[in-house]
């Protein structure tokens, strides 16, 4: 799918040229940290800078993330004062580790010989910083040609590594900051994972639907009920290393009903895909707690999991807008399906409860519009995510955000998102949707569960 572009043709820039078949979302704001005086930006700015030069983005055996930047930008993006950001700050570095030597040098000349990598982390800050100064220090031309040209873009490695990859890089254009920019290729190249990448990168495995749909919900529904996943083996492991998941035993499977999501063939279609997959992505998180907690006499859980299928598809919000090119546009978002997918199998492929959707008005638990206005709810949840007790979960915090970028993205919102709802009723049903579903996030939640162990 990724393939080689031109070096002149860079992918990304401030406001794409519209074309037909394009995904026509407006730009979420870009703010730009590295020249605004005030005092919670620079405290921003600063605090991301220290992240760089004290942390490791991956530590415990390099198997988990440094997830820094995203608390401390989601924080930003919502409001918080610069004594806020300092206390995420403290909050998150408690468990960082430092920097450690990398075993060697990653150069121009075999870089590709590292990816995967991990212990050679430091060693590709330090190239990718290099690079920097080759390219006159415009960041954005640097993530052209490592992440889509060169002789190997890393495109297709963003949705390795749980997609931190990909978030990673939308804060770096969300907040226009190089640092972010170094660090996101930095993990895209040490989380690069050829079993993952190879089903994006080459095209025949981009094959004609079976049995198309233009609905995501009702491909995982077919795929709740698809006998020939029964035995599939889950465990944490199996959505961590995609060399443990779904996708290395069933693959067949799985690229049949990745293949079947119709409306990225026809080019009046594409909006209304994105859109689709806002709604999969937070039903698939919210949707699918109660079901989760059955039998088991809890409270809804939460999936540790699942809610990075929503933070990546957050991630596609923002940078979508930015690419230029509809074929793009539609990689990446086939990119971000297949990560779903697999996702949702490797945790037992719970049934998503869809009545968030249906506005069942005399639901008293669900009902988040009858006493106060939309603006003070959403104010209540925002507030909630910056003080309340969950304020330094770098996951809680992006959830509640995502959501409420999902809600401004829909036709009529801040970020309108040119769809096809069904008229003014159709788009206050589906803004309402979503702010019940984030409503019953943030007063549910407890603590993440991780699913089979």
């Amino acid at each position: 799918m990724f393939q080689v572009r031109p070096a002149s043709l860079w992918p990304f820039g401030r406001g794409a040229e519209v074309e037909q078949g394009m995904i026509r979302l407006q730009s979420v704001e870009i703010h730009d940290i590295e020249t605004s005086p005030e005092k919670r930006t620079r405290t921003l700015k600063h605090l991301l800078r220290a992240n760089h030069v004290n942390h490791s983005l991956l530590y415990c055996h390099l198997q988990f993330h440094n997830h820094m930047s995203h608390i401390l930008g989601s924080a930003y993006l919502l409001g918080a004062t610069p004594e806020q950001l300092v206390e995420d700050y403290d909050a998150e570095a408690g468990e960082l580790e430092a920097w450690q030597d990398s075993p060697g040098e990653v150069s121009r000349h075999d870089w590709i010989d590292y990816l995967g990598k991990k212990q050679y982390q430091r060693a590709f800050v330090d190239f990718f910083e290099d690079e920097l100064v080759r390219f006159g220090y415009d960041w954005r031309q640097l993530v052209g040609e490592y992440v889509f040209g060169g002789k190997r873009p890393l495109a297709s490695s963003l949705l390795c590594g749980l997609g931190h990859p990909l978030i990673h890089l939308s804060y770096a254009y969300e907040l226009s900051n190089h640092t972010l920019a170094i660090e996101a290729l930095t993990t895209t190249a040490t989380c690069h994972d050829p079993n993952l990448s190879k089903y994006l990168d080459d095209p025949a495995y981009d094959r004609p639907a079976t049995a198309p749909s233009h609905s995501l919900l009702e491909l995982l529904e077919r795929v709740r009920t698809d006998g020939r996943l029964d035995d599939v083996a889950t465990s944490m492991a199996a959505s961590v290393s995609v060399s443990a998941s779904p996708l290395a035993s069933h693959a067949a499977v799985l690229l049949e009903h990745w293949n079947n999501w119709a409306p990225l063939d026809a080019a009046d279609s594409a909006t209304a895909a994105f859109l689709d997959s806002q709604r999969a992505a937070v039903l698939l998180l919210v949707g699918t707690s109660r079901t989760l907690a059955e039998g088991q006499g809890r409270n809804p859980v939460y999936n540790f999991f699942l809610v990075h299928v929503l933070t990546t598809n957050h991630a596609l919000r923002v940078l979508l807008p930015l690419v230029r090119t509809p074929r793009l546009q539609r990689q990446l978002l086939r990119a971000w399906w297949l990560f779903a997918l697999t996702t949702y199998v490797a945790q037992r492929r719970p049934a998503i409860d869809q009545s968030l959707l249906l506005l069942a008005r005399d639901d008293p638990v669900e009902d988040a519009t009858t006493t106060t206005t939309t603006t003070q709810t959403w104010a209540r949840l925002t507030d909630d995510a910056l003080h309340g007790r969950h304020r330094t979960d770098a996951h809680f915090v992006k959830a509640v955000r995502a959501m409420r970028e999902a809600e401004k993205t829909l036709p009529g919102g801040d970020g309108d998102g040119d769809g096809q709802e069904d008229g003014a009723g159709g788009e206050k049903k589906a803004k309402e949707s979503y702010l019940r579903a984030a409503t019953r996030f943030v007063d549910e939640f407890t603590a993440w569960s991780y699913g089979p162990q």
